[in-house]
């Protein structure tokens, strides 16, 4: 049996193309939702729009303090997988739920893979380094999306027997809702918007938002940005980063601040922006995929690829280098290659799985 735990939005979306296949291949295994995303729009309309099976617990953690919110997770994650008995644990990413999964099945004995393994941003500052790279450091099976990511694993001393680089379970997500999110989306007429009339604006990581300095200087970077190029901004803010605007007291007349998008609409949002500014790893990877332009509202990127690549640029937060990079970026040709995989990384991670005989097909009286 197989464990899925996951418990923010990025996680549902990545972890889609798995669920499915083992929805395809009727395999025995169930999800794990630890609540660490715990509103409807951040949380149960992504399993309805991407017509996924609801999981089978939803632990309901909430907000807290890194520790609080990691210890609650594993205190209740320790008591289903003692009820359940996994084989293998599957855990994505850098979040406080891929830790606490993590660490919570590694002390009981039972095997954990880690999809999304070997990013690395060197900036120990940030909370998702120190979780990736503690996760990765106590898995048995680590799926990469990249070469890169799989050097840096055997640079780190992991050996290579453990490490499958597979792609980006993010490809699989954007193929294979890019059509269902053309057809079902209505963001566009709702705000009056053509493509390419617009630009993007995603600002949550702790270190932005929790900083007045930095996210107010990201603001006006912004409003400037809406000057030069005399093109509106849409902010979808995260509820986080809109109560920490009110606590700074920070104000723009020049941005459209709008609710945050379920996945559908964001995907085609983002999909037909002119450009988008965000400090998000995962848009960084769907703006990629996607051939729209992005500049990333941070000095270092765990995505280094779609540096190489040069789908994005790193602009940090001071306004006059964000305005400068926007220039830059809207100067390019867009002819980059996606160097996260082919689409296909859901499929093979559950291949490598039941190669392992950590998962079995489902009786058919079950």
């Amino acid at each position: 049996m197989i464990s899925i735990i996951l418990g923010t939005r990025p996680e549902i979306v990545k972890f889609s193309s798995i669920i499915r296949e083992c929805e395809r291949l009727n395999l025995d295994y169930f999800i794990l939702h630890t609540g660490q995303h715990y509103s409807y729009d951040m949380d149960k309309v992504f399993f309805e729009q991407l017509e996924l099976p609801e999981p089978k617990y939803n632990l309901g953690t909430g907000s807290g303090t890194h520790a609080e919110q990691t210890g609650k997770m594993m205190i209740e994650i320790e008591k289903v997988l003692k009820r359940e008995s996994p084989n293998i644990v599957l855990v994505l990413g850098d979040t406080n739920t891929a830790l606490a999964g993590a660490l919570v099945a590694t002390k009981l004995g039972i095997k954990v893979g880690h999809i999304e393994a070997g990013l690395r941003s060197y900036d120990r500052t940030m909370p998702e380094e120190i979780n990736r790279i503690l996760v990765d450091h106590c898995s048995d099976y680590l799926f990469t999306p990249t070469e890169k990511a799989s050097n840096i694993l055997l640079n780190e001393g992991i050996p290579k027997d453990k490490i499958f680089m597979t792609g980006n379970t993010i490809v699989d997500a954007v193929y294979q809702n890019l059509g269902l999110a053309e057809k079902k989306a209505e963001v566009l007429n709702k705000l009056n918007l053509s493509k390419h009339s617009y630009f993007l604006a995603t600002i949550h990581r702790q270190e932005n938002v929790d900083n007045k300095s930095r996210f107010e200087n990201i603001l006006k970077g912004l409003d400037r940005v809406s000057e030069r190029f005399d093109i509106p901004i849409f902010y979808a803010i995260h509820p986080r980063a809109k109560k920490q605007m009110e606590v700074f007291g920070l104000k723009s007349d020049k941005i459209n601040f709008i609710e945050p998008l379920d996945y559908l609409n964001f995907l085609y949002m983002e999909s037909k922006a002119k450009l988008v500014l965000t400090d998000s790893g995962g848009v960084q990877e769907e703006t990629c995929i996607l051939n729209v332009p992005c500049v990333t509202l941070r000095n270092n990127t765990e995505r280094p690829e779609t540096l190489e690549v040069e789908s994005s640029i790193l602009s940090g937060t001071n306004p006059k280098d964000i305005v400068n990079k926007v220039e830059f970026m809207l100067k390019k040709d867009i002819k980059w290659k996606n160097p996260f995989g082919d689409g296909n990384a859901g499929a093979k991670i559950i291949k490598i799985l039941l190669l392992n005989k950590f998962i079995v097909i489902k009786k058919i009286a079950d």
